[in-house]
């Protein structure tokens, strides 16, 4: 996808801030309202000033009235101040919100092509640390580009008010801060897009090495992933340091140019004070208003350097959410309800990717309540046969159809319920048991929860549990031994009872004596359903009405055991003998 440009992301961000155009209004008027009491403080200063007239000669009366008239814009500033940062959170928080609720809505309807393409780490990365980085400088926008805009605009009709002379001197030296700002600010947006980036390739590594850690710590592979987490780190690093330096001068190079300011205003200021042209009190409004006035240059310069950072990290985001989406269901998708289970593929051809041929002329008929095995060497095809019967991909060219329909013109949803499927790789989600066994039937009551679980023999260390169905398992299953997480995951399958079946090595983690009978509870479930086997150990296919035989995304032999048995040569021969 095309790369966005800062005034792209800039767009859309300020079409997100437009939903809440009543905070926005409310905190420009607050700012303007705030500003405005602030640079009523040196007016006030300036009167006092002048009420000290000469020793012996100080109007306290005067002095007193300002200083109650001062406690008085104070306080109230105070409380314009408080509502103004509230209205800021408020909008900023709200923007953030909606920003990850699109982003994790989006990572929903994402085709499995994009997951499986990018790095689980960056994906989650964009949607956690850069919108807490987008939000960090959203809210520092909001709280003050307001008022620093209004306060610039503010100090300028006040400082005119009192010396239109004083005053141009102050606006020919303040284009430098621009100019200083702008320099830094375009470094230090390529500095924040690296750092990001490197940021996200660092979360995909932590969060890859916590998900293996055992495999890692297996084969001794630590001081491998130490080094290239070191030379992450040292990018990072790198970067980081680039992007803080850049940030780092924008303080220290317009504060040079307001103390220019400030020194250029007191020199002029006196000798008009000298000359009577203005009073000592005005003289002091006039450099109190020369420090506000250049004051705002700092906290702007500030803000466009987080304002660089928040858009860079918003345009990975929105890169993110604009991302392609699965093919929708047609308008008048057919609800496949209660599925006959007759599967045709036809003259099927799918690749992952441009170039790199998989499945081409793919034929099969299975009729209604078949058991098939599918077999063949790793890579040849099999679990692409799985992810495009449940359309987790769609085909290049060609048609699976289901009872007489193109899977293409039915609902996902129904299509994916009438299907039961068991993986070698077991998924649990944080959560009690029981909950991770009805996730297919939320309705379904405790009596058929146990009676599924002991069709699948899990029922038995379900109950030697510390709370039985109830006990709380985290998403990697906590301390269940591997076998019994696909135990549970069996399970599920045998309370939904499906009409079509997908088993993907069902049974590989489960000790022989289970195993049996597993298969023997799934030798009753897959009467009268269409069932499709994926199998490494031959021995567990025997039964098969068809065994597909499958090499290099063909199906090369076809039949039942004793005849892809019978053939001299053939290739399920030697692998079965060689087993």
């Amino acid at each position: 996808m095309k790369r966005k440009s800062n005034k792209e992301i800039l767009v859309k961000v300020l079409q997100h801030i437009g939903r809440y155009k009543i905070f926005l209004f409310c905190s420009i008027v607050l700012a303007a309202i705030s500003v405005i009491l602030t640079l009523y403080i040196p007016i006030l200063t300036g009167q006092a000033v002048d009420c000290i007239l000469g020793p012996n000669a100080v109007d306290f009366n005067g002095i007193l009235g300002i200083l109650k008239t001062m406690v008085i814009v104070i306080l109230l500033t105070a409380v314009v101040q408080w509502i103004m940062n509230t209205c800021n959170n408020k909008m900023a928080y709200q923007v953030v919100r909606d920003v990850r609720d699109e982003a994790f809505k989006k990572l929903e309807i994402l085709p499995l092509k994009y997951i499986d393409g990018h790095s689980h780490g960056d994906i989650v990365s964009r949607i956690i640390a850069d919108v807490d980085q987008f939000s960090d400088g959203l809210l520092m926008g909001f709280t003050q580009l307001f008022t620093g805009v209004v306060t610039i605009v503010g100090t300028l009709i006040f400082m005119l008010s009192i010396s239109v002379s004083t005053t141009i001197v102050v606006v020919i030296l303040t284009p430098l801060s621009f100019f200083i700002a702008g320099f830094i600010a375009k470094r230090t947006f390529n500095m924040s897009k690296a750092q990001s980036e490197i940021r996200g390739e660092q979360t995909a590594l932590i969060d890859e090495m916590i998900g293996n850690e055992k495999v890692v710590k297996a084969f001794g592979h630590e001081p491998q992933i130490m080094n290239q987490f070191d030379e992450i780190n040292g990018r990072l690093q790198k970067a980081s340091v680039k992007a803080i330096f850049f940030s780092s001068l924008t303080n220290p190079c317009t504060r040079f140019v307001n103390s220019l300011v400030y020194a250029g205003v007191g020199i002029l200021g006196a000798f008009l004070a000298i000359k009577g042209r203005i009073s000592v009190g005005q003289l002091t409004s006039f450099l109190s208003y020369a420090n506000q006035y250049t004051k705002p240059f700092n906290e702007i310069s500030g803000v466009v350097t987080e304002l660089q950072t928040a858009l860079a990290c918003a345009g990975r985001v929105f890169e993110f959410i604009e991302e392609e989406s699965q093919i929708p269901d047609q308008e008048n998708a057919v609800v496949l309800d209660a599925s006959k289970g007759h599967i045709q593929m036809k003259n099927v051809y799918f690749s992952y990717n441009e170039g790199q041929k998989l499945i081409q002329g793919f034929h099969l008929d299975v009729q209604p309540g078949q058991r098939v095995a599918i077999v063949g060497p790793t890579g040849c095809g099999k679990t692409t046969v799985i992810n495009l019967l449940m359309r987790f991909y769609d085909v290049n060219s060609g048609s699976i159809q289901i009872d007489g329909v193109d899977i293409r013109q039915m609902t996902r949803k129904s299509l994916r319920e009438n299907f039961g499927m068991v993986l070698q790789e077991t998924w649990l989600k944080t959560g009690t048991i029981r909950e991770n066994i009805v996730m297919g039937k939320p309705d379904a009551t405790q009596d058929e929860v146990v009676a599924a679980a002991k069709a699948a023999h899990a029922h038995s260390f379900i109950k030697r549990l510390p709370m039985g169905y109830d006990t709380v398992i985290t998403e990697d299953g906590g301390s269940l031994s591997q076998g019994q997480k696909q135990l549970l995951c069996i399970t599920r399958v045998m309370l939904c009872l499906p009409p079509m079946l997908i088993l993907d090595e069902a049974t590989s983690s489960i000790d022989t004596r289970t195993e049996i009978k597993i298969s023997q509870a799934f030798h009753t479930l897959m009467k009268g359903r269409t069932s499709f086997i994926v199998a490494h150990r031959l021995s567990t296919i025997r039964e098969a009405d068809i065994i597909l035989v499958m090499k290099d995304g063909n199906i090369i032999e076809q039949g039942n055991h004793e005849t892809l048995l019978a053939k001299e040569n053939g290739f399920y021969a030697k692998l079965y003998q060689s087993q």
